[in-house]
């Protein structure tokens, strides 16, 4: 059973990481992550670990904040144990170009309390693809049923 404090304090790590991404600071993004964290972006590789540098390099690809909503999320928790999926919204302006970037994606987030505190312990992005043939990513997707939330 979830409690509300659990449910709280969840929410309280993933607002952390929305916020990162509009202060573009990946260190504070990573310090919602355990230091094994295994996640699964939308860029290659298939997996990888939290990598800060990384990560730093890919705020630094955008002019201004990103914005990063989560929407839609359920949170289940098990023990010290809780996993959460729902959709984010992604939105930002490119450096070059000066373009408006948008997409929703999936997003699954196992965390696990830690002495008392909880933290991420893999993340899961994802969007669909055109089953078409011609494998694009349907990135052009909008969860309509989310206005009416």
């Amino acid at each position: 059973m979830t409690t509300s404090a659990e449910t709280v304090a969840i929410r309280a790590v993933l607002d952390a990481v929305c916020q990162g991404h509009q202060d573009k600071d990946a260190a504070a993004i990573g310090k919602q992550f355990t230091t094994n964290a295994v996640i699964f972006d939308l860029a290659p590789p298939l997996a990888h670990r939290f990598d800060l540098p990384a990560l730093s390099g890919w705020l630094d690809n955008w002019m201004g904040p990103i914005s990063l909503e989560n929407h839609d999320f359920t949170i289940e928790v098990s023990g010290d144990l809780a996993f959460c999926h729902g959709f984010s919204k992604v939105s930002a302006t490119t450096k070059v170009g000066g373009e408006r970037a948008e997409r929703w994606q999936r997003t699954s987030i196992c965390l696990r309390r830690i002495d008392g505190i909880w933290k991420i312990v893999h993340e899961h992005t994802s969007v669909p693809f055109h089953m078409d043939g011609s494998y694009r990513a349907a990135i052009d997707l909008d969860p309509g049923f989310l206005s009416s939330s």
